[in-house]
């Protein structure tokens, strides 16, 4: 969903777990759905892990657990590894996720990420430890990730880091742009260059 980026202040689910790939994020059978309905994927999210083989709910599941809600994830070091599959971030995005927070993304699913109005957030290895114990402690515990100053804090222990963020992909997201929407907002712009250029 495109959604402008500025601020974002909301309770975790974490999912305190490593090297979690882009089939556990959405299992290969769902690549051939002929739909990228949001709805879809986001509930489908974590598929094999949120529901038994029978397709009842699997209550030790995090995403089960009424405790934990909220549009921000917090995930383990290596998130996203594996496949490249665009439709992993289909199904965090459609799940209602706007921010992943982890020590580690693998490359593809982080630009994955990004294209489908994602905010994937990098943090060093103790502010997201710390992070995870503030959520055991307190389910309630709130992180606001500032955007336009590219900081995260976790509100329960006031501790915040920057992240790095591309100033193509961070205007994007602010003004809820994708690629397509970007150069049409050129549109004018790039016409005028060519324009130049055909005369040269």
């Amino acid at each position: 969903m495109k959604r402008k980026f500025n601020i974002i202040e909301s309770t975790c689910v974490p999912l305190n777990q490593e090297n979690v790939d882009t089939d556990q994020i959405i299992p290969a059978r769902f690549l051939k759905a002929t739909s990228r309905d949001e709805k879809f994927f986001g509930d489908n999210l974590f598929r094999d892990w949120r529901y038994f083989p029978d397709g009842s709910l699997n209550p030790d599941f995090v995403l089960n657990n009424p405790a934990y809600s909220g549009e921000i994830l917090v995930a383990g070091k290596n998130f996203g590894s594996g496949s490249s599959r665009e439709h992993a971030a289909w199904a965090i995005a459609g799940y209602g996720f706007r921010v992943v927070i982890s020590s580690f993304f693998a490359d593809i699913h982080r630009n994955n990420e990004l294209n489908n109005f994602v905010l994937p957030v990098t943090v060093s290895e103790t502010f997201l430890a710390e992070l995870f114990d503030s959520i055991a402690q307190d389910p309630g515990t709130k992180v606001r990730v500032d955007v336009p100053a590219q900081t995260v804090t976790n509100l329960a222990t006031g501790r915040c880091e920057t992240f790095e963020l591309n100033g193509y992909k961070k205007y994007c997201l602010m003004n809820a742009l994708d690629d397509i929407d970007y150069l049409l907002q050129n549109k004018d712009a790039i016409l005028a260059y060519e324009e130049r250029r055909a005369k040269t």
